[in-house]
């Protein structure tokens, strides 16, 4: 997998729409509308990457800083199977463009592109590499970025299982991905197979639950004032014990991403399909 990376060299040297328009308002003029996006869990090398929604997405929303929270790419899985369309391509493409055309773009690997972790420090086509960041919102709001899974206890502590937990989302996925072919054709919206049974669940809830306060807390214990994180594909913004817990969700399953305005206000972006691009905002945090 660390030739993928290393291409990323090579490839830099060479070469709020979605309905919602109003946030854009406040943006100055020759400025970009948002001052920074979060994103995490794309998942490029898979067949479950909505690679072309992310796609979009970026296009609607340009930013002074960008934050690539893990699992951008999926080395698991392409070292079992090779697949990389021109999509994925095309992802790799654009954020290499928006670095070079003056966007901060920081690169925190996950577990599943944990190959890029040995990069920390260094810099590859004007993506930084990072193990971990803190980003200083416009309102002076202290937000520590990670991927979260040294906060997984099957990652830690049984690898093996993680990896069958990993193939069994993957044929969910592939489920998902017929049955949502279906929808379409009776004109119904798009719909997670995994992220329903994941809700109905006892233990998967609880999972996420300690995941989300096992990463608010050690934020907190560092002094921050809140956490930027991915790995578990639940989008979410909630206060954990006085500190803002923030997790971009996904690019595999529900299409989410973190905004900041330039106010230093936070928002859940829900970004809908390449033919019906409606962004759903939730979950608002307000400047401090």
């Amino acid at each position: 997998m660390r030739t993928v990376f290393d291409a990323l060299g090579p490839m830099a040297a060479g070469g709020l729409a979605g309905g919602a328009g109003e946030p854009f308002a406040a943006a100055r003029p020759g400025r970009p509308p948002l001052r920074a996006v979060f994103v995490s869990d794309i998942h490029l090398g898979t067949a479950g990457c909505q690679a072309a929604a992310l796609l979009d997405f970026l296009r609607h929303h340009p930013s002074e800083y960008l934050y690539l929270v893990g699992d951008i790419v999926d080395g698991w899985q392409l070292r079992r199977r090779w697949f990389w369309p021109q999509a994925h391509n095309d992802v790799v493409q654009k954020v290499l463009r928006r670095a070079r055309k003056g966007c901060r773009v920081v690169f925190v690997p996950g577990n599943h592109d944990e190959f890029a972790r040995q990069f920390a420090g260094h810099g590859f086509g004007g993506i930084q590499v990072e193990l971990e960041a803190v980003h200083v919102t416009a309102d002076g709001r202290r937000l520590w970025v990670l991927h979260g899974d040294a906060f997984d206890g099957v990652i830690q502590c049984a690898r093996w299982l993680a990896v069958v937990g990993d193939r069994l989302y993957e044929l969910s996925l592939r489920i998902n991905r017929h049955l949502n072919r279906l929808r379409a054709c009776l004109g119904l919206p798009y719909w997670s197979l995994s992220a329903w049974l994941k809700g109905r669940v006892k233990k998967a809830v609880s999972y996420v639950t300690s995941f989300e306060e096992a990463v608010a807390h050690e934020a907190r214990r560092r002094g921050h004032d809140g956490v930027v994180c991915g790995h578990i594909h639940r989008a979410e913004m909630r206060d954990i014990g006085g500190l803002l817990y923030c997790n971009d969700g996904d690019w595999v399953e529900s299409r989410t991403a973190l905004v900041e305005h330039h106010d230093g206000r936070l928002e859940l972006v829900h970004w809908g399909a390449v033919d019906h691009p409606v962004a759903q905002r939730s979950a608002v945090a307000e400047p401090a």
